[in-house]
This record gives structure tokens, C-alpha cells and sequence, in this order.
């Protein structure tokens, strides 16, 4: 398993490769998104995950399928994912990183969200995503253009994990 790594770490900063198409199905990049979910099953407060989280500069990020609702069917993988449209409606949200231990602040994200992306086959799809799911598209999307949450949040505060 791959280590998240936090904020002060360079690739966190950088504006992630994409993946070149034909190269999708390739070990590496299969390698690449299995470690990923295996870290994101690490984290029990987790719900999404972008490949610069675990050192790998590529634009890839994957979702858990603990943030879906049952009756939603969407996908977990996004390769080269291109936000296509926001909707004008923006709510402050409360907004976490596994990347920025223990920091929650209020983040203004859209509503509504629509995706472009690859799967891991390599096929392109569109994706729309409403409350959690278009903040995390967001939320991830901004990783791979080297953008963490606390650049933009407020009420920023360090909350220590209660220990049991």
C-alpha cells in the first residue's frame, strides 16, 4: 500500500501528466489505480483519492464506493478528467483532504457538475454529479492542477482525531 502523502510534498503542487490513451490498460497505470483504491480503503474518513496523493504526478482520480447512494450508478475511476460545466448554484461546504491532516474549513464549490473522463478500458464517458459527488469532482480535479482545499477555504481549523 502507498502512502498519502501531505501537504508539504512537491507533487501535491504540481499540475499533474495526462495519461496517454493508449497507455490507460498498461500494468503501470493499472498498477497505479490499484494502489490508489488500496490506500483510499486505508483512510475509514476517506471517499475519493487523486494519484498525486500517493506520489504519482498523473491525472487519475477514484472515488469510493461508500460516497455513491445505492440506487446511483456511477463510475469509480476517472482518467483525464475535464470539468465540462458547473452550475451557477454555489453552497459553502464543509471540505477535508486525506492530503491536509486534520484541517476542515468551508469551501464554495458548484451544485451540479459535469465530467469528461476515461475509464480504466479507456473509454471516454460524461458524468454528472450533484451535491458530495460534485464536490469531490471538484475537490480532485483541483489536485491535479497542484490546487489544495486550504487555498481556498475559510474557518479553516486543525481538528486532532479523538483517540479511542
Amino acid at each position: 500500500m502507498k502512502k498519502i502523502v501531505q501537504k508539504d510534498e512537491k507533487v501535491l503542487r504540481k499540475i499533474s501528466k495526462e495519461v496517454p490513451v493508449s497507455e490507460i490498460t498498461s500494468s503501470k497505470t493499472q498498477t497505479v489505480i490499484k494502489n490508489m483504491f488500496e490506500s483510499l480503503a486505508n483512510e475509514s474518513d476517506g471517499v475519493a483519492l487523486a494519484a498525486p496523493q500517493i506520489g504519482e504526478s498523473l491525472r487519475i482520480f477514484v472515488i469510493s464506493p461508500k460516497a455513491f447512494n445505492h440506487e446511483e450508478n456511477h463510475k469509480l475511476i476517472y482518467i483525464n478528467p475535464v470539468i465540462k460545466k458547473k452550475s451557477k448554484d454555489k453552497k459553502k461546504l464543509d471540505e477535508g483532504c486525506l492530503s491536509c491532516r486534520w484541517y476542515y474549513g468551508k469551501t464554495k464549490r458548484a451544485t451540479r457538475v459535469t465530467i469528461e473522463a476515461y475509464d480504466e478500458h479507456g473509454d471516454k464517458f460524461v458524468a454528472e454529479g450533484k451535491k458530495l459527488i460534485a464536490q469531490i469532482f471538484q475537490h480532485e480535479t483541483d489536485h491535479l492542477d497542484g490546487i489544495l482545499f486550504l487555498d481556498h477555504a475559510t474557518d479553516l481549523k486543525e481538528i486532532e482525531p479523538e483517540h479511542e
